[in-house]
């Protein structure tokens, strides 16, 4: 991101919150019919791809009652492209590693980014990610910040919620495919306190099985920070997987209420890390679609709900 672009965003927000510099912008509703009902009141933010601000198409307006904007990375509007996970969608994002040879910042991704934290997502007690994805990769994409030629990333990122210290990487809640003791997987990852342990729910099954190339396939990720619960789904339906630290990395053992660090998430991040664009890391070539952050740790009777009200 550009220091006059995250210059201009910090206005944004401060005018948001002060209400200097003209209303807020509203979230857009219009296609609100894509959210189950019983979803629609913990929605913080959705991007389906089809709403470009007006007059900066590089950005995508938001769904959802934050209204919290991202922007199209380095790729701007040539990242929507005609692709349909569900019906009644019109476009997807197209994420992608531009460069692997070289040592810069241009890959496409998608997020937004603040060094004082992004207001509009406030702080999650609980919180789901779910989408649609489909990727077009069958490893790892080649590092290009190490002078080896064969390196690869260890992890391909899909979408994750930052927490509130995070340089860009860290994240409070994220699905991700990452290495778990040398084998590629699907997880949830979550960190409940800010500079605090991150514990990860990995999937049992093959991960090429669960994201098959080329195929659109909706996942969600849920998190509940006050029990350290997660839970990974595929088209609707529970994956079975296992904790990879069996102690208490949330610090959630003791008596309660255990709720996340009280800072506003810096950001989002989506098809890979660091969205103030100052860093590259786990790109992923791949097409989102319908993504959805949520306040809450949704049910496994509502994340069936939403993926057959997409799916039907």
């Amino acid at each position: 991101m550009s220091r006059a672009r995250i210059v201009a965003v910090s206005l944004l927000v401060v005018g948001v919150l002060t209400g200097v510099g003209g209303p807020p912008a509203q979230a857009d509703r219009s296609t609100a019919h894509d959210v189950h009902p019983a979803l629609r009141a913990h929605l913080v933010a959705a991007y389906d791809f089809d709403h470009p601000v007006p007059g900066d198409p590089a950005l995508e307006r938001a769904q959802g009652r934050s209204g919290t904007e991202i922007e199209l990375i380095n790729g701007g509007a040539a990242m929507r492209v005609p692709d349909r996970a569900y019906r009644g969608s019109g476009n997807a994002v197209q994420t992608r590693q531009v460069d692997p040879a070289t040592t810069g910042n241009d890959d496409w991704k998608a997020g937004t980014w603040s060094a004082s934290g992004v207001r509009t997502l406030r702080a999650f007690s609980a919180t789901t990610i779910m989408g649609w994805f489909k990727l077009n990769m069958d490893s790892p994409a080649l590092n290009s910040t190490t002078a080896d030629p064969n390196d690869r990333y260890n992890a391909i990122g899909l979408a994750g919620l930052l927490t509130g210290d995070s340089d860009g990487h860290g994240v409070r809640a994220l699905l991700e495919l990452i290495d778990v003791d040398g084998e590629l997987r699907l997880v949830a990852l979550g960190r409940r306190l800010d500079g605090g342990n991150s514990q990860t729910f990995a999937a049992n099954r093959d991960w090429r099985d669960l994201l098959p190339v080329g195929e659109w396939v909706h996942l969600a990720a849920t998190f509940d920070f006050g029990t350290g619960a997660l839970a990974l789904y595929r088209n609707g339906e529970p994956v079975d997987g296992f904790y990879t630290r069996t102690d208490d990395p949330w610090l959630v053992s003791g008596p309660g209420p255990h709720v996340t660090t009280a800072s506003d998430p810096r950001g989002i991040k989506i098809g890979g890390s660091f969205p103030q664009d100052t860093l590259e890391r786990n790109p992923c070539d791949c097409r989102m679609d319908g993504l959805l952050f949520l306040d809450s740790m949704v049910s496994a009777r509502d994340v069936r709900r939403q993926y057959d009200r997409m799916a039907r």
